[in-house]
């Protein structure tokens, strides 16, 4: 995997490199392919993050 593919989908890669990737991407067949592959990843994240709460589970009780 290009670092860069992974970057450049989670959105932090600065100005300069996010140029170059571009220039890169619009060339590379493999980089195109894994961008394809991982640009479901931030919502995955965010899911993971923030978990919708399904109506039929109960609530999260913080006492124990």
């Amino acid at each position: 995997m290009h670092e860069e593919v992974a970057a450049y989908v989670l959105g932090v890669l600065d100005e300069e490199d996010l140029e170059a990737f571009e220039r890169h991407l619009d060339t590379c067949p493999s980089c195109q392919e894994e961008l394809k592959d991982l640009t479901a990843l931030p919502g995955q994240l965010d899911e993971l993050k923030h978990p919708s709460a399904s109506e039929d589970d109960p609530p999260m009780s913080m006492s124990r």
